[in-house]
């Protein structure tokens, strides 16, 4: 199994801590270090500050929005940070919720599984240079119709430094990641369970083939206090599962409902809706932040990293900015 690590929080500006992080992690011998993002800070221009400081860690889109860029768009910025780095770039994309993709970006959100298939067919056909790039899709049209007329296929200037990318796709429902399993290179799970993910996702891990890339992200935290550390995990699992969605329509939610959560869910959801976020918090099931999750004295983190090993995850992300911690997850696993 390889080890991964996301940046987290940037620090003071100018960019020191990621840098100091990033080098960090490639001389413990982590494979990749991911990039967020959400409705900040992009997830391409921190790699590319890291990609000019490091010579050998991947560098890990986690996750890039799609309805940010079109297709295109996406393309060159890959090729380009893929190119400028030596071919380290592993891009991990994502559909994000209807508030992000409707809210912030003005893009249409339904059928996000058939937009997702058009977008990997076109990013596909783009970097591979096979020829002038035309495509008439339900959600993508190259060129466009209409407009001027003038437009017309073209093909990528720039000589990628691979004719293929590595696309991981950053997904929660089993269709989603069932798609992923067919069309990418690897699979971005969130809030995942070793102990559960074989029966949640049994139809995504009968078609995968052997090497397709299962990244995981888990917390990861050293404290002799069990209860402590498992409260420091509730906060960012009730965020999402009580904020990051609306009533009707919450991926997260219904992610960890489909784990076996459902009621805890519900309540959360409605806590957290009606202002009462320290009690939607405190509503997170113990049992469940110590699944997704490593947390405890040395001793425990070491037993019970034995869960993820015996899993199909072929990378855990550690999400712990701690120099001992990290080192600690490096001596263990790699």
């Amino acid at each position: 199994m390889k080890l991964g690590l996301g940046i987290g929080p940037f620090g003071p500006p100018g960019g020191a801590r990621l840098v100091e992080l990033a080098q960090e992690a490639e001389a413990l011998g982590y494979d990749t270090i991911w990039a967020p993002e959400i409705y900040g800070a992009d997830c391409f221009t921190p790699l590319t500050w890291i990609g000019a400081n490091t010579e050998r860690i991947n560098l890990g889109t986690s996750i890039m929005q799609i309805s940010a860029r079109t297709p295109a768009s996406a393309a060159m910025h890959a090729v380009a940070l893929d190119y400028l780095s030596n071919g380290r770039l592993i891009l991990g994309i994502g559909v994000s919720g209807p508030q992000v993709v409707e809210g912030w970006y003005g893009q249409p959100y339904p059928k996000p599984l058939a937009r997702t298939r058009e977008w990997v067919s076109i990013f596909r056909k783009i970097v591979s240079r096979d020829g002038p790039v035309a495509f008439d899709g339900d959600h993508y049209q190259l060129p466009l119709p209409g407009g001027t007329g003038l437009g017309k296929p073209l093909k990528l200037i720039l000589h990628p430094a691979r004719e293929h990318i590595p696309v991981y796709l950053g997904a929660e429902g089993p269709k989603n990641v069932a798609m992923g399993a067919e069309i990418c290179d690897g699979w971005i799970p969130m809030f995942l369970s070793p102990y559960r993910m074989m029966e949640q996702y049994k139809d995504a891990m009968a078609i995968r083939n052997r090497d397709f890339e299962i990244a995981a992200t888990t917390t990861v935290i050293v404290d002799d206090d069990v209860q402590r550390a498992i409260n420091q995990v509730k906060q960012n699992v009730g965020f999402y599962v009580g904020g990051m969605g609306a009533k009707t329509f919450n991926v997260h939610k219904d992610h960890v409902t489909r784990m076996g959560f459902g009621e805890a869910a519900d309540r959360i959801q409605e806590l957290f809706l009606s202002g009462r976020r320290d009690e939607a918090i405190a509503a997170v099931p113990d049992e469940l932040c110590d699944e997704i999750s490593l947390l405890g004295p040395r001793e425990r983190i070491r037993e019970r990293l034995q869960a993820w090993k015996d899993s199909p995850v072929t990378m855990l992300n550690v999400g712990s900015a701690d120099k001992d911690t990290l080192r600690l997850m490096a001596e263990e696993v790699l």
